[in-house]
């Protein structure tokens, strides 16, 4: 599917203004090798453990993004190369991370799109800890499974709909 981010807001505005579509603040930075991507989002919220990461890209991915609300930490890597692999594997569309990544050489090869905060090269701790499918906030907008995800250069926008 191709799809400009800045060409579904000209055709939606109306979901501007009520709230049905949503742009995600400029915080994010590009890692992977896929430079856009879309899908249904499906959502993790966790802190400094990714044990949850690696089992829900072991899942088949089609046609769907994940978003990881890792609370915006900066300490540690929430993916690296392996899970990134594996989401390839999975056919998993996309990684919207709250937080940091780390194997960045490696994973900008992978055909997979990757969002993140910032790179790390320390890895996260693996106690299990963690919740799936449900709502998480950042970057100003709230992010519900089962909605959309488009991410290009331009940025990330959520859709309670298919835009594209």
């Amino acid at each position: 599917m191709s799809f400009k981010t800045a060409d579904l807001l000209d055709n939606h505005e109306s979901g501007l203004a009520d709230g049905s579509v949503r742009v995600v603040a400029p915080i994010f930075r590009s890692y992977g090798g896929r430079p856009s991507f879309s899908g249904r989002i499906t959502t993790l919220k966790l802190f400094e453990d990714n044990s949850l990461v690696r089992e829900l890209l072991a899942e088949d991915g089609a046609g769907r993004v994940l978003v990881v609300d890792g609370g915006g930490s900066m300490r540690c890597a929430l993916v690296g190369d392996q899970l990134a692999i594996l989401a390839h594997k999975n056919r998993w569309e996309g990684i919207v991370v709250y937080g940091c990544i780390r194997d960045s050489d490696d994973i900008k090869a992978i055909d997979l799109g990757v969002r993140a905060l910032n790179t790390h090269p320390m890895k996260s701790v693996k106690k299990g800890v963690g919740e799936r499918d449900l709502t998480v906030s950042f970057g100003g907008v709230r992010f519900k499974p089962g909605e959309w995800i488009y991410v290009d250069h331009d940025g990330v926008v959520v859709s309670a709909e298919a835009l594209a």
